[in-house]
This record gives C-alpha cells, sequence and structure tokens, in this order.
C-alpha cells in the first residue's frame, strides 16, 4: 500500500498546487501601482477631474479584455475618483520602475494623464478621453488622442467593455488608433494545453497502474 499512497499524495500535491498558482498571482494581476504626483493631473474616465498632487493607488479591473480597465482609488483605497477605458500600447523598452507618461499643457494647467507602463512590462495602458475633450488636447499637443464617443460621465464599466475607440485629429477628424499606439507585435502561438492533457493522462494511467498492483497484492 506504500507505493499507491506516495503517489496518490504526490497527485493531490501537483492538484492543489494548480489551483494555488493563479491566486499568488492576484497582485500581478492588477497591477496594483502607488503613484505621487507632486502636482494636480487630469484624469479621464468616468469621474473625469483633476487630481491634486497627492498619493494614489492604479489598479486594472479588468485584465481579461483586449482593452482594460483602470480604476484610481485614494492612497487608502477607501475612495474611487475615477475609472478609466484604455488600451495596450507597447514599448521597446521595459523598464524595473512605473513609467506614467502625460500629454503636455500651457504653463499653469495641470497635465493630462497619457499612458501607464507597469516595471518589467513591454506593454502599458493608453487611456481614453471623452471626444470633445480628447479634441481639445489634440489641439494643444498638435497630435491625435484616444477618445471615445460615449457619455463617460455616468457610463456602467459594462459599456466601457464595448465602447468604440478612435483616434481624433486637432481638427476632430478620426485616424488609425495606430497612429496613437502601438500594439504588442503578434508572437507565434507556442503555449498548448496538449502537454498538460498528456500530463493527466499519465497520471491517471500511473494511479490505475497502482490500484491494480495494489490488488493482485491484496489478492
Amino acid at each position: 500500500m506504500k507505493p499507491f499512497k506516495a503517489f496518490a499524495i504526490a497527485v493531490c500535491l501537483l492538484v492543489v498546487g494548480m489551483f494555488l498558482l493563479p491566486s499568488a498571482r492576484a497582485d500581478e494581476r492588477n497591477r496594483k501601482t502607488i503613484v505621487t504626483f507632486s502636482a494636480p493631473v487630469e484624469v479621464p474616465g468616468v469621474g473625469a477631474q483633476v487630481l491634486p498632487a497627492g498619493t494614489y493607488v492604479f489598479k486594472i479591473f479588468d485584465s481579461l479584455s483586449d482593452r482594460h480597465i483602470v480604476q484610481i482609488f485614494s492612497e487608502n483605497e477607501d475612495h474611487l475618483f475615477t475609472t478609466i477605458l484604455a488600451i495596450p500600447n507597447y514599448r521597446l523598452h521595459a523598464t524595473d520602475k512605473t513609467v506614467i507618461t502625460f500629454r503636455e499643457r500651457p504653463e499653469g494647467q495641470p497635465e493630462a494623464l497619457k499612458a501607464w507602463f507597469y516595471p518589467d512590462r513591454n506593454w502599458g495602458e493608453e487611456f481614453v478621453y471623452a471626444k470633445s475633450r480628447a479634441v481639445e488636447l489634440a489641439k494643444v499637443v498638435n497630435e491625435p488622442v484616444l477618445a471615445t464617443p460615449i457619455d463617460l460621465t455616468s457610463a456602467p464599466i459594462e459599456a466601457l467593455r464595448t465602447a468604440p475607440v478612435e483616434a481624433v485629429k486637432p481638427t476632430g477628424e478620426t485616424v488609425e488608433l495606430a497612429e496613437v499606439v502601438q500594439p504588442p507585435p503578434v508572437l507565434p502561438q507556442t503555449a498548448s494545453p496538449l502537454p498538460l492533457i498528456a500530463l493527466m493522462g499519465l497520471l491517471s494511467l500511473g494511479i490505475g497502474f497502482t490500484l491494480l498492483v495494489t490488488r493482485k497484492r491484496i489478492a
């Protein structure tokens, strides 16, 4: 019976490990980041406003969609300031620290939040503004800005998941998103469930074989 018990314990540990792994990566999924602004910053989204200088917490609300939803909380996370629609933007060289970029504004006006890159990641979040505001920003920076035509003043999160996104020029004309963001490069698909299926099959065969041997010894 000892070989069977050892094998059964090993299988149980493997299964438990498979279930615990996602939990261990929870912080990586939501990319919680503490950010301190030394000056007021304009933020877009549902709850768009100018945040005063201070410390805030950035989190990914939904990292499973092709466009991400970012939420900005107070330092102790007891107040949600804004929920922002974003789409992936790629950078060639990742850094080991958080990088936040802004759209420059005339002197005396708060800078507008542009993108957020998490440490050690090549792709980050390019933030989307309400179309009317995006056109105003585009005029200031003289380049296209990401925009959505939906009303962001009270849009539910479900609406953000499906909201159309476009890039607008200072004239209000729409252009290709590629003029604003660079999507992640397409890599060959190497991940496959076949190795896991094969492993589970081998485990099943091993358990069956062990049970068969055990029964013969008992008989």
